[in-house]
């Protein structure tokens, strides 16, 4: 989820990006793609089998508003009304409530330098918002901008989804090569037609040889590692899970902001991370 950059992103503060809407997928690697397989118990995970604010060990937080790099409306807090637990299930609640200059606030939780991965499977299991200005992600930054800001050291998005078009998922991924500002983005949409009312598992396989994108279990998107060099592949250094709510922005604010729908919010039955079995 990512936009035109600014320094900040060389020091992790990174924002979402307006995917270009393609069904562009990456091309067929050059030689044969080995059969990885991924450990059966997660080395990470959050069931959200607690109440309060979402566990400190695992989420830090990203903080403030300023539109985040794609005019968004929202000003992320650490606050229990923005992201909260209980019975089960991780809520982030974006509101109609000023604050520092924003119309709304929400929550963007990270887990980085709680939850740092090279290569899993990660797996969210969640229910989505609706409303025009909605903009609801599941995804992954790198943890250590090896390559340099965005996007020369990468994105995946393992969900994204705007209010506006409704029911309409999105897995995607941002390289230096591949991105919508080169009009070369590398993604793929499926239609879910309970995306808002039912809880769904949103899934990426992250291996040397490619990233695969799935929707309750089945396959939508693949993209394979060209051999190329990070630009088309800055996938092999660690990343970090985030999830958030934004209001507005150049993609989620497309079409305008609907105040009335507000409060919104996507609910997180469970994230779960397994290791990639190393031979």
């Amino acid at each position: 989820m990512i936009h035109t950059f600014i320094s900040l992103l060389m020091l992790g503060a990174s924002v979402m990006s307006t995917p270009q809407h393609t069904d562009q997928v990456g091309t067929k690697p050059t030689q044969a793609e080995k059969k990885w397989e991924f450990a059966t118990t997660p080395i990470w995970a959050d069931e959200f089998d607690y109440t309060g604010k979402p566990d400190a060990a695992k989420w830090g937080y990203d903080l403030g508003g300023g539109g985040w790099g794609n005019n968004e409306l929202q000003y992320y807090t650490d606050k229990a009304a923005n992201a909260r637990v209980a019975g089960g299930i991780l809520t982030i609640t974006a509101r109609k409530q000023k604050k520092n200059g924003m119309d709304y606030t929400s929550a963007r939780l990270v887990s980085k330098n709680k939850g740092d991965f090279l290569y899993g499977r990660f797996e969210v299991k969640a229910k989505l918002p609706t409303g025009r200005g909605t903009w609801p992600a599941i995804w992954m930054l790198p943890t250590d901008w090896k390559y340099g800001g965005w996007p020369k050291s990468g994105e995946i998005d393992i969900m994204e989804h705007v209010g506006y078009d409704q029911n309409k998922v999105h897995i995607t991924v941002h390289t230096e090569a591949y991105n919508h500002g080169k009009g070369t983005q590398k993604g793929k949409q499926e239609i879910v037609p309970t995306a808002s009312t039912a809880f769904h598992l949103y899934r990426v396989d992250w291996t040397p040889d490619a990233i695969k994108g799935y929707i309750d279990d089945k396959q939508i998107f693949d993209y394979p590692n060209e051999g190329t060099g990070y630009e088309a592949w800055p996938f092999d250094k660690r990343f970090h899970l985030l999830l958030n709510l934004a209001v507005g922005g150049d993609w989620g604010g497309a079409e305008g902001v609907d105040a009335s729908v507000f409060p919104q919010a996507m609910e997180v039955d469970y994230v779960r991370v397994y290791e990639l079995k190393q031979e």
